[in-house]
């Protein structure tokens, strides 16, 4: 059994040869290509995210499961196909997350009692500086 999701759907890529796809399409230099690819990519994350909340609706547990899968399929499947790493990424985010205090959170009810994570003075929100990917050529 695997535990390195990453590496997972890097290999999946390389295996339905979508990395292929998106080296060809990075020689020849259709950033619009890539950029609407992004899109298509960030739409099916918003598609798998409503057929999750409907499957909580339907009370549908399986599907629940299968929808907060796909979010992460989706997600890091992206940051693979844009060179982002997403192992370092993740572990920026976390640090930033691991820094936040215990408190309450101004504006956002909290009806479980649970305790809020808030920014303290001083905090910084995590950098990705240098691990962009090839997202500053597409996005421009």
């Amino acid at each position: 059994m695997s535990k390195d999701w990453v590496k997972d759907i890097s290999d999946m890529h390389s295996k339905y040869r979508v990395h292929d796809w998106l080296k060809a399409v990075q020689s020849e230099e259709d950033y619009e290509k890539l950029n609407s690819f992004l899109r298509f990519r960030l739409d099916c994350i918003a598609e798998e995210l409503q057929e999750t909340r409907d499957a909580q609706y339907a009370k549908d547990a399986e599907e629940v499961v299968d929808g907060l899968i796909d979010l992460c399929v989706f997600a890091i499947g992206t940051m693979d196909l844009y060179g982002i790493d997403a192992h370092k990424a993740w572990d920026r985010v976390l640090q930033a997350n691991m820094s936040k205090e215990v408190g309450i959170k101004e504006g956002r009810p909290n009806p479980y009692g649970l305790p809020d994570l808030v920014k303290p003075a001083g905090w910084e929100a995590p950098s990705h500086e240098g691990n962009h990917g090839i997202l500053p050529t597409v996005l421009k």
